[in-house]
């Protein structure tokens, strides 16, 4: 039978030895951060139907859909940011640039169209607004 002495030293050791795998954790967590992707692997577009959760990964993966960036990034330029960017071209909702469609509409004729003229993919508002 252990004494109520034998007990608390066990505990206070116990909690020593989480303290020491937590600090660890803690270090090794910041030291090796997970290595970022160089393609996005989702995209969440935000919009007034509800949420569209897209599957990058998926389209263009040679696996998947296998899919050029140029397909849908019209003006992608290897290595520049800038010229990946729907809003760049496509701003606000606001439609005040008359030659360039809003966002929406250039989202939705471009993933729309892709899908009936490939066939597949969801056709249906709910199957793409589902959050």
């Amino acid at each position: 039978m252990k004494t109520k002495m034998g007990l608390k030293r066990e505990k206070i050791i116990a909690f020593c030895a989480m303290i020491v795998f937590f600090v660890i954790g803690v270090i090794c967590y910041a030291a090796f951060p997970e290595k970022r992707p160089d393609q996005p692997i989702r995209i969440m577009f935000k919009s007034t139907a509800g949420k569209v959760l897209f599957s990058h990964k998926e389209h263009a993966d040679e696996d998947g859909y296998g899919l050029d960036c140029t397909d849908c990034h019209h003006y992608y330029e290897k290595g520049d940011p800038s010229t990946i960017s729907c809003a760049e071209c496509h701003m606000s909702e606001s439609g005040e640039e008359e030659k360039v469609p809003k966002r929406s509409d250039a989202l939705h004729s471009q993933c729309i169209g892709c899908h009936q003229k490939y066939g597949g993919g969801p056709d249906e508002c709910s199957e793409c607004h589902v959050l």
